[in-house]
């Protein structure tokens, strides 16, 4: 094992600090209140910035949302974005014409490509308990190669999950979900067809980690030295790698090298974020993500002329419904429902 596996550590900010392939990553950790007749809170908006409201007043946010928490219709294009849904509901809709409810664990993989809008709206279903919602958006790049591809999207279902529990001599839990890459014998789902995760020798994984008070577990080897890895400690007390304490919440880059982790007296919770880096020229004005300016410009410019398709819905913030069943309704039309 490597003699200093810790490369660096940041305080976690929002959102939080990534390394190459990955450029961005948002934890959303919100107490929503029960919801009202149109999906929005009952408590009062009075005092938020509707449509920029990232405050977290009272434990909770309504970000671009004005009657639904969420985001409505925005573009993307030269990246994609992986969304993990622990808690609570999303309704996605795009200028494909696609759509989707999903949470409760399930994972959306979006590759924008060459241009999608999409909407991404946080419904409050329950008008008589509290709605909370908790979420990593990650953004990941995409190479020169990959930018202009068509867009795609993804569904990796909570029925499906790839999930590992390691037990250490002491009877204390370690719990792996996949969502991208291998651990041992386990394979994540098949990421879409023109990611970086889905290069061969790319190394991305993605994983979130539940260890048990006092668990120790041992985090493999990447799959290479010029793999780089971040983990994010998000929950917990403390945890010791190969024997150095961290007691705060923190962007931890790691070596490539395998690490013991011994965990805290608290239950910790971490996300991995590992790849081998792109290792090119990175633009980004908002949500476009090219190589250069002028790819930056056109990707404007295409924008303006054609809205990456128009939008299809009757207005910005689309919502799914009152009933709460999780769909995907695709481009071409065809409907997919979780297993079961």
């Amino acid at each position: 094992m490597s003699a200093n596996p810790i490369v660096q550590i940041k305080p976690l900010g929002f959102p939080w600090e990534t390394i190459d392939p990955f450029l961005f990553c948002a934890h959303h950790d919100d107490a929503y209140p029960a919801g009202n007749a149109d999906l929005g809170p009952q408590d009062s908006l009075t005092g938020r910035a509707l449509g920029q409201d990232f405050s977290r007043k009272d434990g909770w946010s309504m970000y671009h949302g004005r009657v639904v928490p969420g985001f409505p219709s925005h573009p993307h294009r030269g990246f994609e974005t992986v969304t993990i849904v622990r808690q609570g509901l999303i309704d996605h809709s795009d200028s494909l014409g696609a759509a989707a409810r999903f949470g409760a664990g399930d994972v959306q993989w979006l590759t924008a490509g060459q241009g999608v809008v999409h909407s991404e709206m946080f419904p409050l279903l329950n008008a008589n308990a509290a709605n909370p919602l908790e979420l990593f958006q990650i953004w990941l790049n995409l190479p020169a190669a990959s930018k202009m591809v068509a867009p795609h999207f993804k569904m990796f279902w909570s029925e499906n999950k790839v999930l590992r529990t390691m037990t250490d001599g002491k009877g204390c839990n370690t719990e792996v979900a996949l969502i991208a890459g291998r651990y041992g014998d386990a394979v994540a789902p098949v990421p879409p067809p023109d990611s970086w995760a889905a290069q061969a020798d790319a190394d991305v994984a993605i994983w979130t980690i539940r260890m048990a008070p006092g668990a120790r577990w041992t985090l493999p080897a990447a799959g290479g030295a010029a793999t780089r890895r971040c983990l994010y400690f998000f929950k917990g007390s403390s945890v010791a790698l190969s024997g150095q304490v961290v007691a705060q919440h923190a962007m931890i880059e790691v070596s490539a090298d395998a690490i013991e982790l011994v965990n805290g007296e608290a239950v910790s919770e971490f996300l991995l974020l590992q790849g081998k880096a792109i290792g090119e020229p990175v633009v980004q004005y908002g949500p476009f993500v090219m190589n250069t300016k002028a790819e930056i410009a056109q990707a404007m410019a295409d924008y303006r002329r054609t809205e990456f398709g128009g939008w299809p819905w009757p207005h910005e913030a689309p919502v799914h419904g009152n009933e709460p069943p999780r769909f995907a309704r695709h481009p071409d039309g065809r409907t997919e429902r979780p297993p079961g």
